[in-house]
Formats: C-alpha cells, structure tokens, sequence
C-alpha cells in the first residue's frame, strides 16, 4: 500500500481529537521504604517518588513542566533530571513540579529523575525513569484516535482513551486535572486496526470502531479508574471508521468507509447497542458527528470519484435529521471541499466547521465555515479559511470561541505543518491566532471539556502532544511529548 493510500486511510476523530501507545508505556513507581525508622526530631525525611508526568517526551522537544508525585517532600526539596538539578517549585508534601530545559530531552534516552531533601537528615530518593523517544521514525500503517472522557459533572476531563491499530487494543490514561498531564494506566485488547474511540456523555460507556474486523467493541468504563470491561462486539459495515454518540446517549452511529453507509444503533441500559440498519451516505464516508443538542447528524463523504485517488473533485456532507427512534432522515447535501475529513458543530449549534485535506499532491488544505439552520440543520457555507498542509482533524473550544485543525502533511515528510489556531467570530467566521508545532504527522485532536488542555495524536512517531490553553486568547502551549 503506498503513502497516499495509508495516509487516507488515517482514522480522524471529532472532537477528539484521534493517537496510539503500545501497552507498557506508563510512568515508573516507588520501591518500598515503609520500614524505614522515623527521622530524628528536626531533620528531613528521605523523600519517596511514587510517579511522574509526564513521563516520556519526544527528542528534540520543547522545554516542559515535570510533576512529581511521592511522599516526604519539602520546601526545599531539589528534582534532579538526568543528574541535573532542575528549577523546583513545592506544592505540597507529596508533590512538587520541575522545569526541564529543552537541552534535557535533546537525545533520545532513558533519563532518570530523582529528588534530594538537604541535611540535617533528608537525603537522596529512588529514581524513577524518564523516557526520550526519537522523532522521525515514519509508522504510516499506525493509525490513532483519541477521546477524553468527563468525570461525573460532565465539565472536566478524568480519562482519555487511545486506539492504536497496529497492536489492536485501546490504551487508558488517567488526566490530572490540575495540570492536564497524562498518565497511562493500562490497556484493553479491541478489535482488528480500531479506529475511532467514543465515549457516552455520562463517563459510563465507550465504544471503539474497528475496521479491519468491521464490527464495534463495546466497554463499561469504572468510574474510579478508568478501566475498561469489555461488554462484547457488534457488527457494523464495511471499515467503520469513525464513531459518535448523541447528546442524549440512546444512540450510537458508526461512518462506514468502505459501504458508504453509516450503522445505526441503540444504547441499552447495561451500555450494549441494538442494531437499527443501516443507512446510505456519499462515497468514502470519512466521519458522522451528531450536533450539540441532538436532532441532526452530519456525514463527511471524502471523494464522490472514489476512495484513495488523486483528489481533484471536492466532496460533500449529509445531513441527517435524528427521529425519535434514532433513525436518520437524510435532509439534504452541501458540497464541502477536496477531501473533507472531519466535521464539527459548535456549542450553540450555530455553525459547522469541516477539515479538507485538500489535494495532497499539492499541500492543500482548508477549513470550511457554515452556519446552521436551527429548525432543519441545514448547512450554509460562508466561506473557507486556509490551514496547514492536509488537515484532517478540527476541534472546539467547549466556549465556543475557539478553534484548532490538525495538519497533518501531504505524506508524512517534512511540510508537516502542526496545529492551526482560531478565533470564532460572532458570524461563524474564523480568524487565525497562529500556528504551533506538534510531533510528526498530527492527525488527531481533543479538547478537554474544562477547556483548560489540548491533546493532539502524531501518528508517524506514535506521540502524544499535550497542550495547555490561554482561557483568553485561545493559544496553545506545549505542555509535554508522550512516547510510546
């Protein structure tokens, strides 16, 4: 299979950004020191350090914030990065956060991190490893998808959930919520080459599209830690490729790339779908997300001149309007441009972005903007902004004021282009912020729903960029790389 062909093949996740890790990837934990006698009266505890986040990066990556979690930690406590002492701030007696240059993380490696508590007393703790991964190794057959699920109240990001197609299974992170780090906890085997994760909006559920077994793996997610407990399968079509929940959780609809339909489903009580057919959508149907308060649900068709060609036709997007038993009435079509990838609706339910890859031959690629009729879901193009080289994934900020495409590049060499940034104006249209840099090949984002973090999937060298954002501004910045 050539570039082109693996490229286009990439699954790409609303809102979610899509990102993949293989099993074993999680931080380092502590020795025991639970026998060790008090400290004499006046001096420092030997410090323990019971995890780190993040815990790996990408060689050659930005400077970055390191959290350190453990025990006996004082104000004068000193994190030592590769045997180099680090800039520490105390937060508490359990943790504390390091700055690590750019020169930490300049070579791939293992580094190792510890903390020294000064004399009297005190000492120097176990050392927990950091991982350097390189950049630049090209793994187009890998494909990532990611989700972040909300805790109970629905406003803030407590796991994220990871596919990852060539080891088939679904990685689990946990989120700190304080500095929007991830943290691996585990893993879950999933189906053949999963694609695209979604979790309901309740935390409760998460169902993983797999398209090389062309069926649904279904999961009930503990709300403690996050794992997963495998509820079975479920056929869907010919490499379902993307998947979406509606804001009420009775339905689930799954875009088949390879019948052009979309799989309709019912969510039962105990978190399983019940077939309701299917429905026929355009050629290469790439994506389906629902709007924000149900109702109408949207369909990116990438290619009217079929799948995995030269793109010089542009595609369209279908819209559906939802009836009460979950079935979809198609409503109409708009044309979008070459290659649509991805679609997403803004809180209000006002207006509709859609990411076009663009022809890729050429490094074209844009957002088109529409605004939404609220009565018939109706899509009216407004105009079209320019993004990076081959966008193929577009979030929003959960205020409604923000935007961000991922570019991926037109085959994973060297025009990749990183994450473009947006403002929404009060008539739909974007305005651009800036442009950041992610790892190789990003093709997938997410935002949490506190709106405080990003997370964008670089599908070539299998990483995580992980990505704080100004309330004000909408701006990105690098909050750390995770490696597989």
């Amino acid at each position: 299979m050539n570039s082109h062909t693996m490229l286009m093949r990439m699954v790409t996740v609303l809102g979610i950004v899509s990102l993949v890790f293989f099993a074993g990837c999680g931080g380092g934990t502590s020795q025991g020191f639970n026998n060790q006698p008090p400290p004499p009266s006046g001096s420092n505890p030997t410090p323990t350090i019971a995890t780190i986040s993040p815990n790996s990066s990408l060689a050659g990556g930005a400077a970055f914030s390191l959290t350190v979690n453990g025990t006996n930690f004082v104000a004068t406590s000193v994190v030592h990065f590769g045997g180099a002492a680090a800039t520490t701030t105390f937060v508490s007696g359990t943790q504390l956060t390091a700055a690590i240059p750019a020169s930490g993380i300049a070579s791939a490696g293992t580094v190792a991190v510890t903390l020294t508590n000064p004399t009297p007393g005190g000492g120097t703790s176990n050392a927990v490893n950091f991982t350097v991964t390189s950049g630049g190794t090209t793994n187009p057959a890998t494909w990532i998808s990611l989700t972040v699920a909300p805790d109970s109240s629905g406003k803030f990001g407590k796991f994220a959930y990871l596919t990852n197609s060539s080891s088939n299974n679904v990685t689990i992170y946990s989120i700190d919520p304080a500095t929007g780090s991830l943290t691996a906890t585990g893993s879950i085997p999933a189906g053949t080459s999963p694609q695209s994760v979604a979790v309901d909006h309740s935390g409760k559920f998460a169902y993983v599209a797999n398209g090389g077994s062309n069926d649904i793996s279904m999961y009930a997610i503990n709300q403690t830690t996050g794992a997963l407990e495998t509820l079975g399968t479920v056929v869907a079509g010919n490499s379902p490729i993307s998947v979406v929940i509606d804001p009420s959780g009775k339905f689930t609809y799954v875009a088949n790339e390879g019948s052009n339909d979309i799989s309709i489903f019912a969510i039962a009580s105990t978190g399983t779908l019940e077939p309701l057919g299917p429905i026929a959508t355009g050629v290469v149907s790439t994506s389906v997300t629902v709007g924000p308060f149900g109702g109408f649900a949207y369909v990116t068709n990438a290619d009217p001149n079929g799948p995995f060609e030269v793109n010089t036709s542009n595609g369209n997007i279908s819209t559906y309007k939802i009836n009460s038993t979950g079935a979809l009435e198609l409503s109409g079509t708009v044309a979008a441009g070459l290659y649509p990838r991805s679609i997403a609706v803004d809180p209000s339910g006002k207006f509709a972005y859609v990411a076009n890859c663009g022809d890729f031959e050429r490094n074209q690629g844009d957002i088109a903007m529409y605004t939404v009729d609220a009565s018939t879901g109706t899509l009216t193009l407004i105009g079209t902004i320019g993004a990076g080289s081959c966008p193929l994934s577009v979030a929003l900020h959960p205020s409604g004021k923000f935007a961000y495409a991922a570019n991926t590049g037109s085959d994973g060499g060297p025009d990749i282009e990183g994450v473009s940034m947006y403002t929404i104006n009060p008539n739909g249209t974007l305005t651009p912020i800036g442009l950041i840099n992610a790892g190789y090949c990003p093709s997938s984002l997410a935002v949490d729903p506190s709106g405080k973090f990003a997370y964008v999937t670089n599908h070539c060298d299998n990483t995580i960029s992980m990505y704080t954002i100004d309330l004000t501004t909408g701006a990105l910045t690098l909050l750390g790389t995770i490696g597989t």
